[in-house]
């Protein structure tokens, strides 16, 4: 039932991507896209995505940053960062190329033209269920990270337990083959929508590690205080392991014989 002001929701808090205390309300029932920050309209899936990138990287301010697709609140928060790059989906200008006002540059998420270890943190916001090959797009994203570097990304994961369903696929000749019933979603490039290529499940993230090398966590944030309330809100954390170089350190001396004999014998 809503209240006077016709919010089905409110509650007080504190906002992860603003940094400070607000209400967070909806008045509609679907918070997924309705539960909005008053301060700065972040969504319940943006605050969540801060909440886990300021816990693992607390200083992303002073990092090498590229996010695909940015037009969020989040987006905005992340654009603070001096090393910060966006990239927009545009066959229509040459790849790595922007336009002539900025911004952003032109990138296809398959085959990226940025120099391999670009980036110690790689951002996508409800892009990889767009995507037509997304084993090229996560080795892509894999490629271009730092040793020790993050993607982190939210996705919908509305199959749940069930497993992971291919929509639409790309035919030989580029063209689109519908595997079920069409489902846009909204895209600030493209006013006909972007279109769902996968239902993706839970074994979203043995995919993840499978076509990327990287080692993959799932995180499921529910806390009303920072306003994280929402289905599909899942927060996804690839690392791209780095053997930490040790060559200055002086090896331990191995412990005496007698040492052994009382450990061992």
């Amino acid at each position: 039932m809503a209240d006077k002001d016709g919010y089905v929701l409110r509650v007080e808090g504190f906002c992860p991507v603003c940094e400070q205390a607000s209400t967070f309300a909806s008045r509609d029932e679907w918070l997924r896209d309705h539960y909005l920050c008053l301060n700065c309209n972040a969504q319940p899936r943006e605050r969540a995505l801060f909440s886990v990138l300021t816990e693992l990287r607390p200083n992303w301010r002073e990092l090498a940053i590229h996010e695909s697709s940015p037009c969020t609140a989040a987006s905005r928060r992340l654009a603070e960062a001096p090393g910060y790059v966006a990239s927009q989906y545009d066959p229509t200008i040459p790849w790595g190329s922007g336009p002539p006002e900025g911004g952003w540059t032109s990138q296809d998420l398959e085959a990226q033209t940025f120099t391999d270890e670009s980036f110690d943190l790689v951002v996508t916001q409800d892009v990889l269920e767009h995507v037509f090959a997304p084993d090229r797009a996560l080795a892509e994203i894999a490629r271009t990270l730092k040793p020790g570097g993050l993607h982190i990304c939210t996705v919908p994961i509305v199959n749940k337990q069930k497993p992971s369903v291919r929509r639409a696929g790309r035919k030989a000749d580029g063209t689109v083959q519908h595997l079920l019933e069409p489902v846009f979603h909204g895209n600030p490039m493209d006013p006909n929508g972007s279109l769902v290529t996968v239902d993706w499940g839970y074994d979203i993230a043995a995919y993840w590690d499978r076509a990327s090398g990287l080692s993959t966590t799932i995180w499921t944030i529910d806390d009303a205080s920072r306003g994280i309330q929402a289905e599909y809100i899942e927060v996804l954390v690839s690392r791209k392991l780095g053997v930490p170089d040790l060559s200055g350190d002086t090896p331990p001396r191995p412990p005496k014989r007698g040492f052994l004999r009382k450990l061992f014998g």
